[in-house]
């Protein structure tokens, strides 16, 4: 299974770097078996039936882009430079795992200024990341953090223009809940408020999962051999209720549909021994054609990008000929691609 096997041409103008507004006027495209139905993200009730339920991925986006100063005394008097930190995750011994650039000008031990009462001691750099230990815990933290950060757009869209205050909300989910992802569960990205009452007013359930969705997401695929891709680790957690509500469903006939591959990962992650269970830990769970699903009944997702382990998942669960044709049909009818483009409905044919 070659890489070269998940690849496709993607214009430049289809990569959005704004959402739909309002969020749920997206256009969806519904992959029903074999057929291909155009419509809008206010549709999906149309597509569910009474004793479905969504997987909905609950996590929250810290904004971890981080801008500071180090300053160092030198012959020639105070020298400053800016440095910028992305986020990455929380360690077992209190530092954060971050990105720093330009890395080179920060020393172990060197403090980063993000705000008056706001920085950072650089404890040590370990394969390419540092680790920083800050000066504020806690609540204290995070209402820093809230003030001084911008959201971790996508490479795609961060180089296109900068992160403002309109991606705080934008890349936000409106159910999200627990702190600790840098990248967004970016199918969830369109739902609002309204459209969940009517999903649940139809009969459908709803049961909230969380992943801290990591910046390994973006990672390229580096093999040409696919199935010996690394996938990163991300921290997750599916409760007791979760897993029993999921496993109720099932056992009930009703369709389980997890919202975002970070969802489906998760759940798959926790059915791994045949049933869904309660289960909490780091997955690097890598899903590509072959995969034996256990819980997922079908998938709303956004559109991927060529040849990443998304592709590899989406290609998984509808088999490669069939995502290859509706691939072809979202770029010749300008969907618009990656976190803040339109969504998929994927649902295989059972036959």
């Amino acid at each position: 299974m070659k890489l070269s096997d998940f690849d496709f041409d993607l214009p430049e103008d289809r990569i959005a770097t704004r959402p739909a507004s309002p969020r749920t006027s997206a256009r969806l495209l519904v992959a029903d078996g074999s057929a291909i139905h155009d419509r809008h993200v206010f549709d999906l009730p149309d597509w569910l039936r009474p004793g479905d339920r969504l997987v909905l991925n609950d996590t929250r986006v810290i904004p971890a882009r981080l801008s500071g100063t180090r300053a160092r005394q030198t012959g020639q008097g105070r020298v400053e430079a800016r440095i910028e930190v992305t986020l990455l995750e929380p360690r077992a011994d209190g530092t954060w795992a971050a990105l720093l650039k330009p890395l080179r000008k920060v020393q172990p031990g060197e403090v980063i200024r993000f705000a008056d009462g706001f920085d950072a001691t650089l404890d040590g750099v370990a394969d390419g990341q540092a680790h920083l230990r800050f000066n504020l815990t806690g609540d204290a933290f995070d209402a820093a953090l809230n003030a001084t950060g911008a959201m971790p757009l996508p490479p795609y869209i961060a180089g296109r223009r900068a992160a403002d205050e309109q991606d705080k909300t934008d890349y936000q989910t409106v159910f999200a809940r627990h702190a600790g992802a840098v990248a967004a569960p970016t199918a969830s990205l369109h739902f609002d408020a309204d459209l969940l009452r009517r999903i649940t007013d139809l009969g459908v359930s709803l049961t909230h999962v969380t992943l801290h969705v990591g910046a390994g997401t973006f990672l390229p695929v580096k093999v040409d051999d696919v199935t010996t891709h690394k996938m990163h680790g991300e921290w997750g957690q599916v409760s007791a209720r979760a897993a029993a509500e999921i496993a109720a469903t099932r056992a009930a006939g009703g369709r389980v549909i997890p919202v975002g591959t970070t969802a489906l990962r998760l759940i798959e992650t926790a059915a791994r021994g045949g049933r869904i269970e309660a289960w909490e830990g780091v997955t690097d769970i890598f899903i590509y054609p072959g995969f034996d699903f256990q819980v997922t009944d079908a998938l709303m997702t956004n559109f991927h990008l060529p040849k990443s382990t998304l592709m590899m998942l989406v290609s998984a669960l509808m088999g490669q000929d069939r995502i290859r044709a509706i691939y072809d049909h979202a770029v010749t009818q300008g969907y618009r691609f990656f976190s803040y483009g339109d969504a998929s409905l994927l649902i295989p044919d059972k036959s």
